[in-house]
């Protein structure tokens, strides 16, 4: 059930292990220093956060909700780990990037070992990782390029532009784009919606403002890497922020589709819980869709490309968790593509492979089933990780190359952006 106890095989890396020193933390006889408790920290430190306890404990224990809670708590107050900094507030520096637009000299950078060393030194990072590399064209600007000459009459559809979509995977985007237009869909992006009722009042007119997606400051965030470091006061101000700007999205019809599994389950779990007093945090969860689920409930005659590949890899952990596989495993079907995905942990796991001492616990827990998995692969076999963090851990533990399924279905269209190109 837990990646980091079945990689380390000691109990208090072990969900029941964990419950127990937060049982006793909490009742104060035996760990008596409450919430600045370094044994229940250290005992926290390896858990990915992958949500595993949640859907496979017989009991339901959230773990990766208890850590954020124990982290919030523990550094109130405090000087936190560089890596909270540097990872936990991901998409604010990843913004900065875009809008100075210097992801090339960013990359150029990180591509100068000592300066490398340097940065990942001072960021709390693993000094055996590999920075990702930027996009130099995120996909918001792709998108508003591309929005002008194309205008689809469907069903409106809310594409999500996460942070890992936004600035490192944007071919992830673009090629979710092709194959919902494909479909009939018609999409648009959060924060170019200007809606407003029609003079009857009936129905939504929407007009597009791609400029704001570029200028404005503000974004929807579904705030996960704050959440993943307990910094969950900021994780509120960020999820407020996004409910707001959703709030015109909220009074349609439209779904919201989410490509990055983990962005997903932050919105669908982690929003209501963490601003349960705020109605519209439900009512953004409850339309909240996988792109396969997309396709399902809102095309429902569309027939996919045959790809007929098989495909290997590993199922999401807080897909497994949280958002559940069944309509991926029959788009998979319909578009040919033939073989179970694995399941578990990648072991990156976010900000946690990342973060410096634990590399060997991260590595540990690809080579339990996806790292096999992907060696055994025959040939001609797709390998899909819908996960950035996933992909990350297969490029570089393994240089293998992990598509999204989205990106499967735009090369079977036979999109620019589908399987066989790579990212900007």
């Amino acid at each position: 059930m837990c990646p980091s106890f079945r990689a380390t095989g000691e109990e208090e890396h072990s969900t029941r292990g964990r419950a127990r020193l937060l049982h006793e933390m909490l009742a104060g006889e035996l760990v008596t220093d409450g919430w600045r408790s370094t044994e229940v920290r250290d005992a926290l430190d390896l858990c990915l956060a992958c949500k595993g306890c949640r859907s496979d404990c017989p009991v339901e224990v959230d773990m990766a909700t208890y850590k954020a809670e124990f982290l919030h708590h523990h550094y109130e107050g405090r000087r936190r780990p560089a890596a909270h900094h540097s990872m936990g507030r991901l998409p604010e520096w990843l913004r900065l990037v875009a809008r100075t637009r210097t992801a090339s000299s960013v990359n150029a950078l990180a591509a100068v070992r000592p300066l490398a060393w340097v940065a990942k030194r001072l960021g709390g990072i693993a000094p055996e990782r590999d920075i990702p590399r930027l996009a130099t064209r995120t996909f918001s600007r792709w998108w508003e390029r591309r929005e002008r000459a194309v205008a689809g009459d469907g069903e409106l559809v809310i594409l999500w532009p996460d942070t890992f979509t936004e600035h490192l995977s944007p071919s992830v985007g673009r090629a979710a784009v092709h194959v919902l237009e494909a479909a009939g869909l018609r999409v648009a992006l959060p924060p170019t919606l200007r809606m407003r009722r029609s003079a009857g009042g009936e129905g939504v007119a929407v007009a597009m403002d791609p400029k704001s997606v570029l200028r404005g400051r503000e974004r929807v965030c579904c705030g996960l890497t704050y959440v993943s470091t307990g910094q969950l006061d900021r994780a509120r101000a960020v999820l407020r922020r996004t409910l707001d700007l959703m709030e015109p999205v909220l009074e349609t019809a439209a779904p919201v589709v989410v490509l990055e599994p983990s962005c997903a389950a932050a919105l669908r779990s982690d929003l209501p819980e963490l601003l349960h007093d705020d109605p519209r945090a439900q009512r953004l969860a409850d339309r909240v869709l996988t792109f396969a689920e997309a396709l399902e409930r809102h095309a429902p005659h569309w027939t996919p490309p045959h790809v007929d590949r098989p495909v290997v890899g590993q199922t999401h952990c807080h897909q497994h968790a949280v958002l559940g596989d069944t309509a991926d495993r029959r788009l998979r079907e319909a578009a040919g593509l033939s073989g179970d995905l694995s399941g578990g942990c990648c072991g990156l796991a976010g900000n946690f492979g990342f973060e410096k001492g634990h590399f060997e616990v991260s590595v540990a827990c690809a080579e339990e089933q996806l790292l096999p998995a992907v060696r055994g692969a025959g040939e001609g076999a797709v390998v899909l990780a819908d996960g950035f963090s996933c992909r990350t851990q297969l490029e570089q533990l393994a240089g293998v190359r992990g598509w999204h399924l989205a990106e499967v279905l735009a090369g079977g269209l036979g999109a620019e952006d589908g399987l066989g190109s790579a990212d900007e």
